[in-house]
């Protein structure tokens, strides 16, 4: 085996055991092996990579290196501008819309109310969600690194905390997605589009005191259940405000 020396920068440094973190350590590879079976050998997923120097050089994921390498690895640039330079990810996909592990139902809910197409279901397995990422180019939203490993799958996010309203924050940050921003306009349960109906037709179908209270409404066209912008969507509106 060969070695090469490697750093990896920011946030990547989450996927790092203490004694690697935010320094350069040496890294052994077979003959042959790519920049990217070595970063994820390490435990990184290609999907939170941007940007690769190897002895001051950008190169692609698929360069093969070579004894003695020094190799500098950067997450997804929010504010720099490198256009000088190869990025390793694809570029952003035109529609923002994802697809979530069978870990994260409550996420899926949140991302939901907040207006961004979401697809759940707790029957979903690795090779099922590779497979919808890829043919209908949805972000995965996931804890697992493992599955962010996989060949077929570009657009992809390794949540950091298991707190639902964390992930949120996390997942809105990430994508930049706070002007996009769109409650009250799909179903939490199927992820429909939701239309809009007389309150005179929700009355019969809704709490006597929300009737009274709430003008406004809309239904699922799938599954039919109602919705009205109560305090669950007060307080997400809060939080939101406070935190972005």
């Amino acid at each position: 085996m060969a070695t090469a020396i490697i750093r990896f920068y920011e946030e990547l440094n989450d996927f790092l055991p203490a004694d690697e973190k935010k320094r350069q350590f040496s890294a052994r590879f077979h003959a042959g092996d790519t920049v990217k079976a070595l970063i994820e050998s390490l435990g990184v997923p290609h999907t939170e990579v941007d940007l690769i120097l190897l002895n001051g050089r950008s190169v692609p994921f698929e360069h093969k290196l070579r004894p003695g390498d020094r190799i500098s690895v950067y997450p997804v640039f929010e504010s720099m501008e490198i256009g000088a330079v190869t990025k390793v990810r694809p570029s952003p996909l035109r529609r923002t819309r994802f697809v979530l592990d069978v870990h994260l139902g409550r996420l899926a809910k949140l991302l939901r109310m907040l207006g961004f197409d979401t697809l759940y279901s707790n029957s979903y397995d690795d090779s099922g969600l590779s497979r919808i990422s890829r043919d209908q180019r949805r972000i995965i939203l996931t804890r697992d690194r493992e599955l962010l490993k996989r060949s077929m799958i570009t657009h992809g996010y390794c949540l950091r905390s298991d707190q639902p309203m964390e992930q949120l924050l996390e997942v809105l940050k990430r994508f930049d997605l706070s002007e996009k921003v769109k409650p009250f306009s799909r179903c939490l349960r199927c992820n429909s589009v939701l239309q809009a109906i007389d309150a005179d037709q929700a009355a019969p179908a809704v709490p006597e005191y929300v009737a009274r209270t709430y003008h406004r409404y809309k239904s699922c066209p799938e599954c039919g259940r109602i919705y009205w912008q109560g305090s669950h969507w007060e307080h997400m509106k809060r939080v939101l405000e406070t935190s972005l």
